[in-house]
């Protein structure tokens, strides 16, 4: 078979550090012949970067000439050009968030469905090596039935400065749909998806609204910062588990902190790094891991997933479904902090009442 020919659609920092280089990295199965941006000069300066040979700033012509493609855009604009690519017989791998909304997402799996073409969410962390080791040691039933989960995903003062991050309008979020969603969406994965029935969630952003604040990336306007800086959230699911779950851009703690934590009937997970805990033999057993197996890079595991799956040779990873589940938390913390009260899922069809 031939090469499948693959577009860029976004041509930023998250398209140049991550995927473009992942996508070279594997040349018998893909090429990536054209990048497409708004700013022309931002698709050009990838092109020349990286020899792409096409440029565009119409994404919709870029998707005549092209097998699959990978979207680097701001939320705002994720599930019109997944759809639109979908229904164009192309492959789409878009970033994280899935869309801005529970609604925009299902509009994405509804496309899918409708042209058979792979859709996959770039969410890189379930292919960190801890993690997949994480998932087959659950597997095992190594801990047993999963019980209570732990996440936090804080950063001390490192509001992104640069880009949209900071655009509600654009974005939808702040710290929540650009960043805890990576570590709300492995912890789903990793306790097997179950299905969430309650949500209390709260969201703050003093902190970046004050005037004077040290922050390590770059500057924003404190003035017009509208978004989430700091949330904190608790999950009950169907099956009884449940997650407790933090996640910052700015936060007065002493460091960052990237952690899961998953406590079963017999045995406990902590990733980052990775441990077994467990009471076994009369004994209290703590289990580190002397190596890992699989690629030091996330961005290449999730490339070649994602590329195989194309082929028909391998199973998405992330699954669009899955993307929605976490899409539809996030949802709800926002309305559970807006509303001052929980939010309940029905259990009848998803979506929250």
């Amino acid at each position: 078979m031939s090469k499948l020919r693959m577009g860029i659609i976004g041509a930023g920092g998250i398209a140049q550090d991550r995927h473009i280089p992942a996508f070279l990295k594997i040349t018998d199965d893909v090429k990536v012949t054209a990048v497409c941006d708004v700013n022309e000069a931002t698709a050009k300066a990838a092109a020349q970067k990286f020899n792409i040979e096409n440029v565009y700033i119409n994404y919709q012509d870029l998707l005549q000439e092209v097998d699959v493609v990978v979207i680097c855009t701001p939320n705002k604009f994720h599930a019109e050009i997944t759809v639109t690519a979908l229904e164009a017989g192309v492959h789409v791998l878009c970033e994280k968030p899935m869309a801005m909304n529970t609604e925009e997402c299902k509009a994405m799996i509804a496309a899918a469905n409708r042209s058979e073409k792979v859709l996959s969410i770039a969410y890189h962390y379930r292919f960190m090596q801890e993690p997949q080791a994480a998932k087959k040691i659950i597997s095992e039933n190594e801990i047993g039935k999963p019980m209570v989960a732990r996440v936090q995903a804080l950063r001390r003062r490192k509001v992104p400065g640069w880009g949209v991050f900071t655009n509600k309008e654009l974005q939808g979020g702040g710290s929540l749909i650009d960043y805890g969603c990576h570590f709300l969406d492995l912890c789903l994965w990793l306790l097997g998806n179950p299905k969430p029935v309650e949500v209390v969630g709260q969201t703050y952003n003093e902190l970046s609204k004050m005037a004077g604040q040290v922050n390590q990336w770059g500057s924003f306007n404190h003035e017009t910062f509208d978004v989430d800086d700091h949330v904190t959230a608790y999950i009950r699911f169907e099956n009884g588990a449940t997650m407790l779950f933090e996640t910052s851009w700015s936060a007065n703690i002493k460091e960052d902190v990237e952690s899961v934590s998953i406590s079963g009937e017999s045995g406990g997970l902590d990733l980052f790094p990775l441990h077994l805990n467990q009471a076994k033999y009369g004994m209290l057993l703590n289990s580190d891991a002397d190596w890992l197996p699989g690629e030091e890079d996330p961005g290449l595991s999730q490339a070649k997933n994602f590329i195989n799956t194309c082929l028909g040779r391998d199973e998405l990873i992330v699954k669009p479904e899955e993307a929605l589940q976490a899409s539809q938390i996030i949802d709800a913390i926002y309305q559970s902090s807006q509303k001052g009260q929980s939010i309940r899922f029905t259990s009848s069809k998803e979506g929250t009442v």
